[in-house]
C-alpha cells in the first residue's frame, strides 16, 4: 500500500518552533521536503549546546539516515544557499550525500532582492515588513512566467536567460528612483557572489522531484512534509497584505513537492503557548505593555532571519480554529510552554467583540479598530518546566491548560516543548503514530 505524506506547519504567524520539531521528529521518517518558502524563513534548532540556524535547507539535514528535499514550492537564493552550506560543511555534515534539489525550484537573482528593497521603501508608512530578500519579486517573476529555476542553471541558454531578466528588472527600478537606487557597483558585486553560489548549486544532486517523492511514496518511504512561516502569513488565507508569498498551509504541500490530495497523511500543526508577530499587520492579542515585553525577553522573541524583536500577545482561540479547518490539523504540537511558567494567570482570547456582536471565529478584517480580543482567564503554573522529560511531570495548571485548548479546538496536544533542546520535548500519552 502506498504511503502518504505527513506535514508539518506553523499554525500562527510563523516562528512557532516548526525546525526543532522537524529535527525531532526526523528518526520517523526517510525523507524531509521543503514545500515552501525561502530564506526569509529561519529554523533554529538546538542540541548538544549549539544553536542552528536552517534558512532553505530542511531541518532534517543533521541525520545520516534521512534524505532531504527542497521542493519545487521553494525558492532558492545561491548566495544564501551557499553560505548555508558551508556552515554544514564546517560542522562535518555531508550535505552532498543528504540533500536532493528540485529541478523546478525557482531562483532568486540580486535584482530581485534591489526589486524588494525598492518596492518597500515606495510603501512608506504602509511597508508590509519584508525581509528584503527578493522572496516577493521571485514569486512575482514565478506566476508572472518570467522566473528562472534550477534546471534553468544546467541550460547552455542560462547566461542569455539571466541577462533578460536582469534587463527586465532594471527597467522596472526606473520606476523606483524616487524611493531607492543602487549604489554604484553594488550589483556588479552581488552578481559576482551569486555566479559563485550558482556554482555550488549546480554541483549538488538536481532531481524531478514529483517523480523522486511519489516513487518513494510507493516503495513504502516515510515522508515529512516541512513548512515554512506559519498560516497567518499564507497569501490566500492570511492576513493580506501583510503576508509571505506562497501558500504555507497544508494545501500548500500538494503544489510545493507534487502529490495528489489523497496522499495526505498527518497533519501536524505547530504552536505557541501563547502569540508572537513579526512586521506589520494585525494582531488582535498583542500585548504592548510590561506583560509583552516580559513574554519577549523571557522567550528571546527575537527573528532568527531578521533579528527583529516579535511582537508578542496571548493565544488566539478564534485564530487557532480558523488554522486548524484550512489545515485540516489532526495533532498539535504546543511550543514554548516554559516560557509562560512566569504568569500568576494565563488569558486566552476566546471570542472577538465586533460591531455585529461576539464572534469565536476569524473575520475577513481583524484589525483593531475592528475587533476586540475578549479573554478567559487560567491559573499558572508558576514552576520551572525545562528539566521536565515526562506528561505526568507537568503541573497541574498546565496540564488543564493543554485540556482546555485541546476541548476547543477539537484537535489533540500530542507533544509539549519546554525548551529550546532537542531533549526538552515531551510526547504524550496521545503520542504521535
Amino acid at each position: 500500500m502506498t504511503n502518504k505524506v505527513d506535514i508539518l506547519l506553523g499554525l500562527q504567524w510563523g516562528d512557532e518552533g516548526k525546525g526543532k520539531l522537524v529535527d525531532v521528529l526526523t528518526p520517523r521518517y526517510d525523507i524531509i521536503a521543503r514545500f515552501q518558502g525561502g530564506p526569509n524563513a529561519g529554523h533554529t534548532l538546538e542540541f548538544e549546546g549549539t544553536k542552528h540556524v536552517l534558512h532553505t535547507i530542511p531541518s532534517g539535514i543533521f541525520h545520516s539516515t534521512v534524505t532531504n528535499l527542497v521542493g519545487n514550492g521553494v525558492v532558492i537564493d545561491p548566495v544564501v544557499f551557499a553560505k548555508e552550506i558551508a556552515a554544514l560543511r564546517v560542522k562535518n555534515v555531508p550535505v552532498n550525500d543528504r540533500l536532493l534539489i528540485s529541478r523546478k525550484a525557482h531562483v532568486i537573482v540580486p535584482t530581485h532582492r534591489l526589486l524588494d528593497r525598492a518596492s518597500e521603501a515606495s510603501k512608506g508608512e504602509a511597508k508590509i515588513g519584508s525581509t528584503l530578500k527578493g522572496i516577493g519579486p521571485s514569486y512575482m517573476d514565478k506566476t508572472g512566467r518570467n522566473g528562472l529555476r534550477v534546471g534553468d542553471l544546467l541550460d547552455e541558454k542560462f547566461p542569455q536567460l539571466y541577462e533578460a531578466l536582469k534587463q527586465k528588472h532594471i527597467h522596472l527600478l526606473k520606476g523606483f528612483e524616487a524611493f531607492y537606487t543602487p549604489q554604484e557597483g553594488e550589483l556588479d558585486a552581488m552578481e559576482k557572489e551569486f555566479m559563485e553560489g550558482v556554482a555550488v548549486l549546480k554541483s549538488l544532486t538536481i532531481v524531478d522531484s514529483e517523480h523522486y517523492v511519489n516513487r518513494a511514496l510507493l516503495e513504502g518511504k516515510k515522508i515529512l512534509a516541512e513548512g515554512a512561516q506559519g498560516s497567518m502569513l499564507d497569501i490566500d488565507f492570511g492576513t493580506y497584505p501583510f503576508v509571505t508569498s506562497s501558500n504555507t498551509v497544508a494545501a500548500g504541500a500538494c503544489t510545493g513537492i507534487g502529490i495528489a490530495p489523497a496522499r495526505i497523511g498527518e497533519v501536524i500543526g505547530i504552536f505557541k503557548a501563547y502569540c508572537t508577530r513579526v512586521g506589520g499587520g494585525p494582531f488582535p492579542t498583542e500585548l504592548t505593555d510590561e506583560t509583552g515585553e516580559h513574554m519577549r525577553k523571557v522567550g528571546n522573541e527575537f527573528g532568527s532571519t531578521t533579528g527583529r524583536a516579535r511582537r508578542c500577545g496571548w493565544l488566539d482561540l478564534p485564530q487557532m480554529k480558523y488554522a486548524c479547518m484550512i489545515n485540516g490539523v489532526t495533532q498539535l504540537i504546543m511550543m514554548k510552554a516554559d516560557v509562560l511558567s512566569d504568569f500568576d494567570t494565563i488569558r486566552v482570547c476566546t471570542h472577538y467583540q465586533t460591531a455585529e456582536g461576539l464572534i469565536d471565529y476569524l473575520p475577513y478584517d481583524i484589525d483593531p479598530s475592528k475587533v476586540q480580543p475578549v479573554y478567559a482567564d487560567l491559573p499558572g503554573w508558576k514552576m520551572d518546566l525545562t528539566g521536565m522529560r515526562h506528561d505526568h511531570e507537568l503541573p497541574d495548571a498546565l496540564t488543564g491548560y493543554i485540556a482546555y485548548i485541546e476541548e476547543k479546538l477539537g484537535v489533540p496536544i500530542t507533544v509539549v516543548s519546554v525548551g529550546p533542546d532537542r531533549t526538552q520535548t515531551i510526547v504524550r500519552e496521545k503520542a504521535l503514530a
